[in-house]
């Protein structure tokens, strides 16, 4: 039988652009063939992002939740422990991909996390220079300040269930880090980790300015090397 999927997907402000992002996504879960739910958890949002995300969904299984306050990561640990399926799966909004779930449902009984590597040898960047610097860079500070040798922790993820609800209540993080949190415990705690080759084409400019996420990552980073067991 083919495991159940929970699609995890934080959204602010974006009742412009759902219309458009949300029945690509739908597309995109069923080609997977497996049983899904969709949970757009909008978060602190000033449009209509709520009430438009129901209309677009259609008659697709899509939950939407609303928290009052913007805030990325507890979003994302709101839907990830509000999840009841065998894989629990990351996406944005603007990145995704029915790909990724084929390769995620692909994986063997003892894999616990998938992660989809915009640094894998076989993967496929199409960002922007600027932006595929970053992550080099990002990686760079996750080896150095956390000693992780994962290669990403932002993007495509899934991860088993019951590895969300062993591993996320204990998660301190918020905003940008709620995941690298996640993935390095799940890393620390020897869980099987995958990484696997993605595309990388967002569908839009980046909303988010990296040049002020710079300085609060590296902060938080940091302060999480403190909040995390030994290897």
């Amino acid at each position: 039988m083919t495991p159940s999927i929970t699609i995890v997907v934080p959204v602010y402000n974006e009742a412009d652009f759902i219309p458009r992002a949300l029945p690509l996504l739908i597309a995109a879960a069923d080609a997977s063939g497996a049983p899904y739910t969709i949970r757009i958890v909008e978060n602190g949002s000033t449009d209509r992002t709520a009430d438009v995300a129901k209309i677009a969904a259609g008659e697709a299984d899509v939950i939407v939740d609303s928290l009052p306050t913007p805030d990325y990561g507890a979003a994302m640990r709101h839907g990830f422990l509000e999840a009841d399926t065998e894989w629990v799966v990351n996406f944005d909004i603007d990145y995704f991909s029915a790909d990724f779930l084929t390769q995620l449902l692909d994986q063997p009984e003892d894999v616990d996390l998938v992660i989809g590597s915009k640094r894998d040898p076989a993967s496929d960047d199409k960002r922007p220079f600027v932006r595929r610097l970053a992550t080099r860079v990002f990686n760079l500070l996750l080896r150095v300040i956390l000693d992780s040798r994962v290669s990403d922790t932002h993007g495509m993820k899934g991860f088993r269930c019951k590895l969300v609800d062993d591993l996320a209540p204990q998660v301190m993080s918020t905003t940008d880090l709620f995941d690298t949190e996640l993935v390095v415990r799940a890393e620390r705690a020897g869980y099987s980790i995958v990484e696997v080759p993605v595309v990388v084409a967002e569908m839009r400019t980046a909303k988010s300015s990296l040049f002020k996420r710079a300085p609060r990552t590296i902060a938080g980073l940091i302060k999480m090397r403190s909040l995390l067991p030994d290897r």
